[in-house]
């Protein structure tokens, strides 16, 4: 038995996931249905797979953990693999991510979410059940941060499961266990790199959830995902995640900070053979802020419906959104959405510092004609070049 067959079996069937159990047939996912063929699965074969993912390096932290996080691309497939000590032996969940750079557009995603990623502080939460593509949406999210702006990016993970190439931002990935040790330890060493926005790859717990609280009040914009089925249960379950005599304190910092929530799941589209997000989006006016720092999070849904104007959605309205849009991009089929952007030319460029003494020059001057500020159109003074002490500069005549 090989993994990499299957896969790129599984990824040519349009499968989601593949699970992998010593003595039990392969399954995947297919639109969110499980199948299960072909024969059992040897146990020493799993084994022997999963030892060489791991390697011998990584062997004796899984034998002590009985897990192990990792992500690889196999065959041309970028897949989160999790490794588990089972009843029955080891255990392999593969979660095939997409074989195209996540965007707003290749998403399927409204564009209201670029919006969004243009605030320079803040905290932008991307929630939903397991399997609903938040990671995704969230890699959306950095690129086009990446392809628009120029800022530096740190990623904490675990694992990496897309990988992004600088554009016009610098971006840095770092996954726990690999490249740092906690999600917690990379959050305080964040704050001394000097980042303009921050990725969380999940809250797990109070002390991550403080960490990136912080992060965000600190004139950050941080990114971070969190489970839970809506956009109101969400922030519900950032609140109740600590102890009950600080959870005024941390709604009030939650409202503080807070610049939206997207709350998403799939949906199969027949017609089209994918399953596209459907999404819940609250943006964070006054009236929500208030909500959230009283602990009032029932009134959040019906500031939902009636927050259009706010650049809101509703589940409802956005399946209504959904099923007028005409250009949805489907993998493979050349949809009408341009590829990614590059720039032409990189947008870092490093200028030479200025020397102590500038060197002489010895090229002829020449003149350049400018508008005279506050003059008619096409009236033009003359601006002569000369030398200064790092160079040329201009000089208005009298």
């Amino acid at each position: 038995m090989e993994l990499e067959s299957l896969i790129e079996s599984a990824a040519g069937g349009g499968a989601s996931d593949l699970h992998l159990e010593a003595g039990m047939p392969a399954a995947v996912r297919v639109r969110g249905a499980l199948q299960v063929s072909g024969e059992p699965v040897p146990p020493r074969a799993l084994a022997e797979i999963a030892r060489r993912l791991i390697g011998e390096e990584q062997w004796p932290v899984f034998l002590e953990r009985r897990s192990f996080d990792l992500s690889k691309t196999i065959r041309g497939v970028r897949c989160r693999i999790n490794i588990l000590q089972t009843s029955r032996g080891i255990g392999l969940a593969v979660r095939l991510l997409s074989a195209f750079q996540a965007t707003v557009e290749k998403l399927n995603l409204h564009p209201d979410l670029k919006k969004l990623v243009k605030n320079t502080h803040g905290l932008i939460l991307v929630s939903g059940p397991t399997g609903s593509g938040k990671s995704s949406t969230l890699a959306a999210l950095i690129q086009e941060i990446n392809l628009t702006e120029t800022r530096h990016i740190v990623t904490v993970e675990s694992p990496i499961e897309y990988t992004f190439r600088s554009r016009r931002s610098y971006i840095r990935q770092r996954e726990v266990g690999r490249d740092t040790p906690s999600f917690e330890q990379a959050l305080l060493d964040a704050l001394r790199e000097d980042p303009d926005v921050l990725m969380v790859g999940e809250m797990r717990d109070p002390e991550t959830m403080r960490l990136t609280l912080s992060a965000s009040e600190t004139g950050h914009l941080v990114l971070a995902t969190v489970h839970s089925s809506s956009c109101a249960e969400a922030l519900q379950r950032v609140a109740s995640a600590f102890p009950a005599e600080i959870q005024g304190a941390v709604c009030a910092q939650l409202a503080d900070c807070l610049v939206a929530v997207i709350s998403q799941q799939l949906r199969f589209r027949p017609d089209l053979n994918i399953r596209v997000p459907e999404c819940e989006i609250l943006v964070a006016t006054h009236a929500v802020k208030n909500f959230i720092r009283n602990r009032e999070f029932f009134k959040i849904i019906s500031a939902i419906e009636t927050g259009a104007d706010h650049g809101m959605w509703s589940f409802q309205r956005y399946c209504k959104w959904l099923e007028t849009r005409t250009n949805l991009f489907v993998p493979g089929q050349g949809s009408a959405e341009p590829p990614d952007s590059e720039p032409a030319e990189a947008t870092f460029v490093a200028a030479p510092l200025p020397s102590a003494v500038a060197a002489p020059r010895t090229e002829k001057k020449s003149r350049i004609s400018t508008p005279a500020p506050g003059a008619r159109e096409g009236h033009r003074i003359e601006i002569e070049p000369v030398e200064g002490e790092f160079g040329k500069i201009l000089k208005r005549p009298e």
